[in-house]
């Protein structure tokens, strides 16, 4: 069985669902223009993946995402916006919880680094389990699925790419982590999830199988 020291977590619809609708919604209303064309502005001209890249300092990211918004958004309310569209995933967040007292846990998310410092109010539940191991693509000047980064974010949490087993949502994020070295897993919910980790002998059942105990 292969060793696991290290366990990789995206966080977007794995730790939480992303409600994107909402936060469009949210920035209708602060900015009067409509929701697909601050979709098309912000998302679809490619400007968060410029971001999540780690091309744009947090001086820039705001004025950029205010000139496309066409409203000056400050960083308050772009924090608050941000939070609405996280919904944590309970079960899962419970599994990370489960693991912390087998193997070191972190988060690898394709974001801006002004999600790594205000985490702590985006995402508190998540924060208190990893705080600072909690890395952005953005940190690491390239996003997934580039293997660069998963190397990079492997190498500041502490691990080895050969013990890291990687957790996403999206196939080529799981590709590009296996490109690294790393072993991938694509999630589709908690009780897969459970299944699998087990399979990696990092928790094992429960009498109920809703409890992801850790192994002992």
């Amino acid at each position: 069985m292969q060793k696991i020291s290290l366990v990789l977590f995206d966080m977007h619809d794995v730790l939480c669902r992303f409600d994107q609708a909402k936060r469009l919604e949210d920035l209708a209303r602060i900015s009067g223009k409509p929701a697909d064309e601050i979709f098309a502005a912000i998302w679809g001209a490619g400007f968060e993946a410029e971001a999540d890249a780690g091309k744009l300092d947090r001086v820039a990211y705001l004025k950029g995402f205010g000139e496309r918004l066409g409203y000056p958004i400050t960083l308050d309310e772009w924090v608050a916006n941000r939070k609405l569209a996280m919904v944590p995933m309970p079960e899962v967040l419970a599994i990370m919880a489960a693991l912390k007292s087998r193997v070191k846990v972190a988060v690898l998310t394709n974001n801006h680094t002004l999600v790594r410092e205000h985490l702590n109010v985006l995402f508190p539940e998540l924060f208190a389990l990893c705080g600072d191991h909690a890395y952005v693509s953005a940190q690491f000047g390239v996003a997934k699925p580039n293997p660069e980064v998963y190397l990079r974010c492997v190498a500041a949490a502490g691990g080895r790419p050969e013990e890291t087993l990687f957790i996403d949502d999206s196939k080529a994020n799981v590709d590009g982590a296996v490109a690294a070295g790393l072993a991938g897993y694509l999630f589709t919910d908690a009780a897969a999830l459970r299944v699998a980790l087990r399979d990696f002998g990092l928790i094992c059942k429960s009498a109920s199988d809703r409890d992801p105990g850790v192994a002992s």
